[in-house]
C-alpha cells in the first residue's frame, strides 16, 4: 500500500481511487508497413471496478510521485511492460475538481508480447486504433478515447536558433556562440520538464532539434548528439532528447530538410518568426510556434 492508495471525492461529488490523483499509461506502436497505429490495452480483472472491460494500465499516484513516474510504475506492477520499453511523448489530464486523472502517452518500438503481472489484469492486447471503439471499454477510458487517439504521435520541435536568439535582448550580438550555448542548455532543461503549446498535450516531451548556422555552427562546442542529464541529477519526469544540426549553408534550408525528412508517425513543430521559412515548413505539413512562446517557457 502506497500513501496514495485510498478513495477520494472530487469537486463533482464522484468517488475515485487515488488520494492524490491517479495516472495511466497508453503505449502505442505505429506499424509503418501497414500504416496502422496499435495501442496496448489492459482487460480489468472481474473483481475490479469495471471488471472485464478494457482500458489503460494505471492507478493511484503517490504524494511524492509525478504523473509520469506513477503511470510507468503502475504499468510495471500490472504487466510485464517496463519503462525502458517505451518513450513518453506527453500527458493529457482529466480534471474533476480537486482530483485528476493523468493519461501518459508513450510509443513502443515494437508490439512486443506483454503479459499480465498482477491480479488486477485479466488480459492484455495490442489493438488497432480503429477497433478500439468496438470493444467493451472501461467507462472513463471510453470517454477519454476520442481525445487520446489524436495524441498517438511523436512530437518533434525544430528550433531556428538564430531567429529565437534574435527575439530576446540578452546581448547575443556580442557573443553569438555563447548565446547559442546558453539557449541550448535552457532548452535541455525544458525538454526534461516538458513543453507546453503542442496540442493536444497539456505537456509534451518532444525530440528537439536545434538548427544552427554560420559562426555558431563552426564554433559551438556543444555535442551534437542526444543530450543526457548529468549522473545523479534529474531534470524532470523524462530524459531530455535534444540534438544539434549544424547547417553547412543556409539555416533555413537546413530546417526545411529536417522537416522534409520527417519520420512516419511524427508531428513536426517549427519555432521561427521568419515568414518565408514558416511558409515553406507549412507546405510540408509542419505546425508553427513563435519564438516568444518558446522563450516564455525557459528558465
Amino acid at each position: 500500500m502506497g500513501d496514495g492508495d485510498g478513495w477520494a471525492r472530487c469537486g463533482r461529488g464522484h468517488i475515485h481511487w487515488g488520494r492524490h490523483g491517479a495516472s495511466g499509461l497508453l503505449p502505442f506502436h505505429r506499424d509503418t508497413a501497414e500504416d496502422i497505429t496499435y495501442v496496448l490495452l489492459q482487460q480489468r480483472a472481474g473483481w475490479c471496478n469495471g471488471g472485464g472491460t478494457w482500458g489503460m494500465f494505471g492507478g493511484a499516484r503517490g504524494s511524492r510521485e509525478d504523473e509520469v513516474a506513477a503511470a510507468l510504475r503502475e504499468t510495471a506492477e500490472e504487466s510485464s511492460l517496463r519503462a525502458e520499453g517505451v518513450r513518453v511523448h506527453g500527458i493529457l489530464t482529466d480534471d474533476h475538481g480537486g482530483w485528476r486523472f493523468t493519461s501518459v502517452v508513450a510509443s513502443a518500438p515494437e508490439r512486443a508480447s506483454v503479459r499480465p503481472a498482477s491480479l488486477e489484469t485479466s488480459d492484455t492486447a495490442w489493438v488497432s486504433a480503429d477497433e478500439v471503439e468496438g470493444m467493451r471499454l472501461f467507462e472513463p477510458f471510453e470517454a477519454s478515447w476520442p481525445r487520446l487517439r489524436t495524441a498517438t504521435f511523436k512530437p518533434v520541435l525544430v528550433v531556428d536558433v538564430a531567429n529565437v536568439m534574435g527575439a530576446r535582448a540578452d546581448g547575443w550580438w556580442r557573443d553569438r556562440v555563447g548565446a547559442a550555448t546558453r539557449l541550448h542548455d535552457q532548452i535541455v532543461r525544458l525538454a526534461g520538464r516538458g513543453v507546453s503549446d503542442i496540442p493536444p498535450f497539456e505537456v509534451s516531451y518532444p525530440e528537439i532539434v536545434l538548427v544552427v548556422e554560420g559562426v555558431v555552427a563552426r564554433e559551438m562546442a556543444t555535442d551534437s548528439g542526444q543530450a543526457r542529464p548529468r549522473p545523479g541529477r534529474r531534470r524532470g519526469p523524462v530524459e531530455p532528447d535534444v540534438r544539434v544540426v549544424r547547417a553547412k549553408g543556409s539555416g533555413d534550408d537546413a530546417i526545411v530538410e529536417v522537416v522534409r525528412a520527417a519520420e512516419p508517425g511524427a508531428a513536426y513543430v517549427v519555432v521561427t518568426a521568419d515568414r518565408e521559412l514558416r511558409r515553406r515548413c507549412e507546405e510540408l505539413g509542419a505546425s508553427l510556434m513563435g519564438p516568444r512562446m518558446l522563450l516564455n517557457q525557459l528558465r
